[in-house]
């Protein structure tokens, strides 16, 4: 992994919140993260955040377990941890371990706990916590006891979740999130029923029986044509939400191939020209970090894509590649007002020998969206660790309060939480820190 001098020392600039141009006058600012391990136990490919104990301070859901803020030193389950695993120590005495051994032992496992999201499903006050699950199976959500001991209650919410990178966000625009997946061979949502929040919630198919397979990779929910409504992104073009929901209409098919097949897919103007592009890793388990700037013609939209990363280094600007970005956040890192890309490799997706580059490091990274004159763009890549990774969520929540937005994995390494912090710097070392072009020269 070659990491240009740059990417130790990520900068960016704030006066107040965070601007982009040292041209603006501001003190530069240097952007870091803290990182902690609450545990190397593998329970799920997702964590997140939610306030389960009612205090105001947000606490940690990973498996079948949270943490409680502020120190997450303290472990409580919500749900039963069945899973063990015989793990041989250097005396060889074997000793029961909790857990999966995919993330310590030889061979592979699969967690059926993919997606975590702390949320308020009952309207009663208190985090609860939804997880979708192993593609083809259930999504259930687990109703918090407010305070008391014992496990939660689990409510199912919808009995087949397909997708690989199904979602928990308002797709019809009502204000209630929903479900976004795949089920049974077409892509829809789930919606809860307000006054039976324990009910299965109901399938509303937007597509036609397709028969999409459960493992199919890359989707994503955002406003592609700028009509006010969200769309369905997957990774052979998008659906188009028609004016009314009524009687669950089909909705219209755009064609268009944005990669093989990678993980959440998102629509941002990247370049600031008033239409959304289309950001996107192109193969889950191989190479590939694209934005598909929008264009409109005769023909209607269609898009171009732009490679930021692929298997080689000289196909980033900054020599930057790893494989498996099975999980895409965007979101703006640094305050100056522009999304910014968060990925990274998701560790032993097939184990050990499985996918390209299985012992690479686990890196994890934020790209800083930088917008130049004439609609040019870059994307700096910046690293926050190289032995974390992403599992098929990654979370970017401000879980400290502190207004910064702070990093959570979880996948077979364990639960990670990273930090972000600030401290100004002198405009010598900002000015020391610029990215330099990659070498292809030279390999530097």
């Amino acid at each position: 992994m070659h990491f240009p001098a740059i990417h130790r020392a990520a900068l960016s600039l704030a006066a107040g919140f965070v601007l982009s141009s040292a041209l603006d006058g501001a003190q530069p600012m240097l952007v870091s993260f803290k990182k902690s391990q609450m545990t190397d136990q593998f329970w799920a490919e997702g964590a997140n955040a939610g306030d389960f104990n009612h205090d105001g301070v947000l606490d940690l859901v990973y498996g079948p377990y949270w943490w409680a803020g502020p120190d997450f030193k303290t472990r409580r389950p919500y749900a039963p941890a069945t899973e063990t695993f015989k793990l041989k120590q250097a005396d060889g005495t074997e000793k029961t371990i909790p857990g999966f051994e995919g993330a310590l032992g030889k061979n592979n496992t699969y967690s059926k706990n993919f997606f975590a999201f702390g949320t308020d499903l009952n309207k009663d006050g208190w985090d609860d916590i939804l997880i979708l699950g192993f593609p083809g199976e259930k999504s259930s959500w687990y109703e918090n006891p407010k305070g008391q001991p014992g496990l939660w209650t689990e409510h199912v919410a919808i009995e087949v979740t397909d997708n690989e990178s199904p979602n928990y966000i308002d797709i019809t625009g009502d204000g209630v999130p929903e479900i976004v997946c795949s089920s049974k061979g077409s892509y829809g949502w789930a919606s809860p029923d307000p006054n039976t929040p324990a009910a299965l919630w109901t399938w509303h198919p937007l597509s036609p029986n397709n028969n999409y397979h459960r493992f199919t990779h890359g989707m994503g929910v955002g406003d592609v044509n700028g009509d006010g409504r969200m769309d369905l992104l997957e990774k052979d073009g998008w659906w188009e939400q028609p004016a009314s929901l009524a009687g669950d209409p089909v909705w219209t098919q755009h064609r268009f191939p944005f990669g093989v097949g990678g993980a959440q897919m998102h629509a941002y103007d990247v370049n600031g020209d008033g239409l959304n592009d289309v950001v996107t890793s192109l193969a889950a388990h191989g190479y590939g970090l694209a934005w598909f700037e929008q264009v409109r013609g005769a023909d209607g939209i269609t898009f171009k894509e732009h490679i930021l990363m692929n298997k080689e280094p000289h196909e980033n600007r900054y020599g930057v590649k790893f494989s498996q970005l099975h999980a895409v956040d965007l979101v703006d890192m640094d305050g100056d007002g522009l999304k910014d890309i968060v990925t990274g490799k998701r560790f032993w997706a097939h184990g050990p020998a499985g996918d390209p580059e299985p012992g690479a490091p686990a890196v994890l990274y934020w790209w800083k969206l930088v917008r130049g004159p004439g609609g040019a763009v870059d994307f700096v890549p910046n690293p926050i660790d190289t032995a974390s990774g992403v599992g098929t969520q990654v979370a970017v929540r401000d879980v400290n309060k502190d207004l910064l937005p702070d990093v959570i994995v979880g996948n077979k390494r364990g639960l990670f939480l990273f930090l972000q912090q600030r401290r100004p710097v002198s405009e010598t070392e900002w000015q020391a820190a610029q990215p330099k072009p990659f070498d292809s020269s030279s390999g530097k």
